[in-house]
């Protein structure tokens, strides 16, 4: 249940004439009174007798009985209350009693006798309008201070007792919700989404990784959405506003947002912030050589993998601004992740990345500079292109999925020990569209890795599992019941021919957090060692198990070369820190 209080208004009489209106696109359906102050006000929409004019001096009365110097200017008080999609429609009776409820706890009409004057309108099956005039029946203007952080822990109440959806107490902090004429109109056009949430999806992978202005409105531009600017006498630019081709208002021209309007944080200032914060320390020629290397989407996949990890590091242990400014910088990569893969994963990393998107805001001020990793992973995800979703792209891109669930499990926990319950929840949605992203993604990789390990031969594969045994002897009989253990299997094979220590690796990769909450322990492993290794991702062309005197080397491009020499802590790809 939302509760929304609507700025204070001078015109009763306007109000009601929308309220009892058809709306601004034929939305409102039976306007009726469903409770007032006193039980017996006039109604228009259902007694033929009434008229708005009516209801409208019966409300004002207190206020004409004033001097005119002591009428308040903004007199009118406006209320809604909408239910969620999910909510049974309510009758008549229990929207009126809420309506009671709401007027009480806002302290419109505490029940004193003597409170305002006030009237409760119905047009839809999911909300109710409550108007009042901000005059007591005494004279007194009433105490209704603080009355939207009243009305939202009355609603918490009211879904307790009704058996509505519960909702999480919110931090203002959330994108503007659609008006109910935005939503109608969507759903007259066909659309999942309304204009607004739609450009502001847009405009959120535009800034994915962007370093520049110039940079954003080019990839506005080709999002293929309209663009305006806001520029000062001086020829600063101060702002933009941006519209959908299709989306007109009445006299046929097209309907612009801010982007202060779309989100708080995508306002042109906040955008700025990113990428002011991105160049600060770095040296332009290294910047321009890195923007000139060619990076397909394979590395730009296995490079977020390891900033994502990193990052999960500073979420155990960084201060509050390090860890906002990683929430809000993952958005962006979890944006350019779901615009760079291929159609079988693209719809339920979307549907993350716009839960995620909640998560990425809150009252702690990001300290920018420290997210500078990841939205240059952002960037390369971007820069990398489209992965179509076979062989080492597609594979590194169950990869980054399966390190994403632990980067967004990371965070709802650190929002929830900060009681931000609004993120928290939105993470842990963003984590269960990303598992059935990587469910998707991730078997056409595994299945062969699994047919690989059972084809090994028995020695081999009890010399695995005492790999197992000796480096997570308390995680061991759960992997080997696992479906995944004989992709695991394979991997260790791997990782031996390529010349690393089997169970040193294993034990580094399982020290690594969050395995309690991974649905399978062997697949996660998996992932993480065939990047700590440098592994191909794809093993499907990594031959079956060789006699170990004979084995070779895998590297990533999958030609067998012989093993390199070992040196104390390191492995193929440097040191074991350089490969994280």
């Amino acid at each position: 249940m939302i509760p929304q209080i609507h700025k204070q208004g001078s015109n009763t009489f306007g109000l009601l004439n929308y309220l009892y209106g058809k709306g601004t696109h034929e939305e409102h359906i039976d306007p009726h009174l469903v409770a007032s102050f006193d039980g017996m006000a006039p109604d228009p929409g259902r007694d033929p007798g009434a008229t708005k004019r009516d209801l409208q001096q019966l409300l004002d009365q207190p206020l004409q009985l004033l001097d005119p110097d002591q009428r308040p200017e903004k007199h009118v008080w406006h209320l809604s209350v909408r239910n969620a999609v999910e909510d049974r429609i309510l009758s008549d009776e229990e929207w009126g009693q809420i309506a009671r409820r709401m007027v009480a706890a806002t302290g419109i009409d505490p029940g004193d006798g003597a409170g305002c004057r006030w009237a409760a309108v119905r047009h839809a099956d999911d909300h109710i309008h409550i108007i009042a005039t901000l005059v007591r029946e005494d004279g007194r203007r009433p105490d209704h201070h603080r009355s939207g952080k009243r009305a939202q822990a009355e609603a918490r109440l009211l879904e307790v007792e009704y058996g509505l959806q519960q909702v999480n107490p919110g931090d203002g902090t959330a994108a503007k919700r659609p008006t109910s004429a935005e939503r109608h109109k969507a759903k007259r056009q066909g659309r999942e989404r309304t204009a607004r949430e739609e450009l502001r999806e847009t405009v959120r992978r535009a800034v994915a990784g962007v370093q520049s202005e110039e940079e954003f409105f080019d990839r506005l531009t080709a999002a293929g959405v309209l663009v305006e600017k806001r520029v000062a006498p001086s020829g600063d630019l101060l702002g933009y506003k941006v519209a959908l081709t299709d989306d007109l208002n009445k006299g046929g021209k097209p309907v612009f947002y801010p982007g202060s309007k779309l989100a708080a944080d995508l306002s042109l200032p906040r955008i700025r912030e990113r990428w002011s914060s991105d160049a600060a320390g770095h040296d332009p020629a290294t910047e321009r050589s890195a923007g000139s290397a060619r990076v397909t989407p394979s590395t730009a996949r296995r490079q977020a993998t390891s900033a994502s990890w990193q990052a999960v590091l500073i979420l155990d242990q960084g201060d509050d601004g390090q860890v906002s400014a990683l929430i809000s910088a993952y958005g962006e990569v979890l944006d350019a992740l779901a615009k760079t893969s291929a159609a079988h994963t693209r719809r339920e990393l979307g549907e993350a990345a716009w839960a995620f998107e909640r998560a990425s805001r809150s009252h702690i001020r990001a300290e920018r500079g420290h997210d500078r990793a990841l939205r240059q992973a952002a960037r390369d995800l971007v820069r990398g292109g489209p992965a179509l979703g076979r062989g080492e792209a597609g594979a590194t891109t169950a990869m980054l999925i399966d390190m994403a669930i632990f980067f967004v499990l990371a965070a709802a926990h650190w929002h929830g020990k900060k009681e931000h319950a609004q993120q928290a929840a939105a993470a842990r949605q963003a984590a269960e569209h990303l598992r059935a992203a990587y469910q998707a993604a991730a078997p056409m990789y595994l299945g062969p890795m699994r047919q690989r390990g059972r084809n090994l031969s028995q020695p081999l594969q009890r010399k695995q599992s005492a790999y197992l045994r000796r480096a997570v002897p308390e995680l061991a009989e759960q992997v080997l019941a696992e479906p995944g253990w004989y992709a695991l299997a394979a991997t260790l094979a791997d990782v031996e021919r390529a010349g690393h220590d089997p169970a040193a690796l294993l034990a580094e990769a399982a020290e690594r957090r969050e395995l309690d909450t991974a649905e399978s322990i062997s697949d996660v492993l998996v992932w993480r060692l065939r990047r700590i290794a440098d592994l191909p991702a794809d093993a499907s062309a990594v031959p079956a198990s060789q006699p170990e005197h004979t084995a070779a080397a895998v590297p990533r491009g999958g030609t067998r070369t012989a093993p390199p020499p070992r040196r104390p802590g390191t492995g193929t790809g440097g040191s074991r820190e350089h490969q994280r």
